[in-house]
């Protein structure tokens, strides 16, 4: 490593994960990395209720160890309540920028059981991607069920993971 480093091949990069759950609840909207979904059901929280981007906050924050969602987006807070979670991944991105870091890559994970979102992974993909103003190929949206096992199984929550990758900018 140190003739890598050395070489200035290789760059500071830091690792982060989050995660979220929500109840789903009828008569709310299926909010998913900023795309609406139409389901009976949608995801109950004080902002709009987007577990994926909530996720992919937490990661963010986490790899720079700069706390958590809660802290920065306090419930307790009444601009948040309804507030758009890619506005708050917009303002987790400056933080990452001021901190003088690149999103390399993020790989989350959508547990839901209904509806099905193979057609929706791609425009969920797109609309991270602009708010984040990275490329597509940046972000894998992965998705499944729980098999009918627990409350994600018995469509009574939506679960989401998160993993992000950042690099230091250079200069």
């Amino acid at each position: 490593m140190e003739i890598y480093s050395s070489l200035g091949l290789m760059s500071n990069m830091r690792i982060g994960f989050g995660k979220d759950i929500h109840i789903l609840k009828e008569n709310i909207d299926l909010i998913i990395g900023g795309v609406k979904i139409p389901s009976s059901l949608g995801s109950y929280s004080y902002s709009d209720g987007d577990a994926l981007t909530h996720a992919i906050i937490d990661s963010l924050l986490g790899a720079l160890a700069l706390k958590d969602i809660g802290e920065h987006f306090k419930d307790s807070d009444i601009k948040n309540h309804n507030r758009s979670s890619l506005e708050m991944l917009k303002i987790t991105k400056e933080m990452i920028d001021k901190q003088n870091y690149k999103i390399s890559n993020i790989d989350t994970y959508i547990c839901l059981e209904q509806p099905k979102l193979k057609e929706y992974k791609s425009l969920i993909q797109q609309k991270l991607s602009e708010t984040l103003n990275i490329e597509p190929s940046r972000i894998s949206i992965k998705a499944g069920t729980n098999e009918g096992i627990g409350e994600v199984g018995n469509s009574k929550a939506i679960e989401c993971y998160a993993i992000c990758l950042l690099e230091e900018k250079n200069g």
